[in-house]
């Protein structure tokens, strides 16, 4: 596994992270507690160290809950634990916002409750408007609870369709990375984002590196997907694009002996800006699979 440094943050997590969406039971599964710590176990066994989560990955901080009870039977020490702010979960990909300092506030003591910590190593407001970016007073309300201990580091999770303007505002309001969406289907934040966390010194980490699982290579063309699969929700053009350009990927780019998979992840941090990308995975054979990417970077 390699470690780099989350801009100026104190963190250095390992490139290959883990994304806990799933555990909240929108990829169709319901997670058991023994389940949850042998993906956990094994990213650990990985080298991976750090854990994304959300207060909003199933009811009542489920995902975090979950992570909160592997937690307090480990070495919390081990482990970089990102969660975000601004939603409540009402039921499958139903979410209401709520940015409010008072809502914000029940949420961090709500999500260091579930994860069962005395404070969180990077909080992130999560996919909300620019309008909602734009208030100053909850900027200066989490400085005083990152005073506080409460937090370490603040982030900001940018919404799939993407904002430049928060990525050029992030650092004066006291954000040290940025979270944005990025895969090899998808290179728009290398225009929208990589200039501005440059520039200010922020880290960058990539979520669905996989585009959902597309990269896999599983899917042709002419998939559809369960109504209770989150990837059913995809415009069906952009998807049979998407599939179209995999094949091209696969008979392009795609070096010998390398699975499409690791190549993939492996691709998006071929820019050392980028910290980690965060892998969502439904078992620990996915998680080591997913580790060995990170054999294909440069040390």
């Amino acid at each position: 596994m390699l470690y780099r440094k989350l801009g100026q943050t104190k963190f250095r997590p390992s490139v290959i992270g883990i994304g806990t969406w799933q555990f909240g039971g929108e990829w169709g599964v319901q997670f058991s507690q023994a389940e949850v710590d042998a993906i956990l176990d094994a990213a650990d066994g990985a080298g991976i160290n750090f854990i994304d989560t959300a207060e909003c990955y199933g009811p009542d901080h489920l995902s975090e809950r979950l992570i909160g009870d592997y937690l307090s039977r480990r070495d919390r020490s081990r482990w970089i634990i990102a969660t975000k702010f601004g939603h409540h979960f009402k039921g499958f990909l139903n979410r209401t916002d709520d940015f409010s300092i008072s809502g914000v506030q029940a949420q961090l003591d709500a999500s260091l409750k579930a994860l069962r910590v005395d404070s969180i190593d990077l909080y992130q407001f999560h996919s909300g408007s620019d309008a909602l970016f734009q208030d100053e007073p909850l900027w200066n309300f989490l400085a005083r609870q990152k005073t506080a201990g409460k937090i370490q580091a603040l982030g900001l999770s940018i919404l799939q369709k993407g904002s430049a303007l928060q990525a050029g505002e992030a650092a004066r309001y006291g954000v040290e990375a940025l979270q944005v969406f990025y895969n090899r289907l998808d290179r728009r934040p290398e225009q929208l984002y990589f200039p501005a966390a440059r520039q200010s010194g922020l880290g960058i980490i990539g979520r669905v590196p996989l585009a959902s699982g597309l990269l896999t290579g599983k899917y042709q063309a002419g998939v559809t997907f369960a109504p209770d699969d989150v990837r059913s929700k995809m415009d069906a053009d952009k998807l049979q694009c998407d599939l179209a350009e995999i094949i091209r990927l696969q008979q392009e780019e795609l070096p010998p002996g390398v699975s499409l998979p690791n190549w993939a992840i492996a691709w998006c941090l071929e820019d050392p800006l980028v910290a980690s990308v965060v892998c969502g995975c439904k078992n620990p054979a996915q998680v080591k699979a997913n580790a060995h990417s990170a054999t294909l970077l440069k040390a």
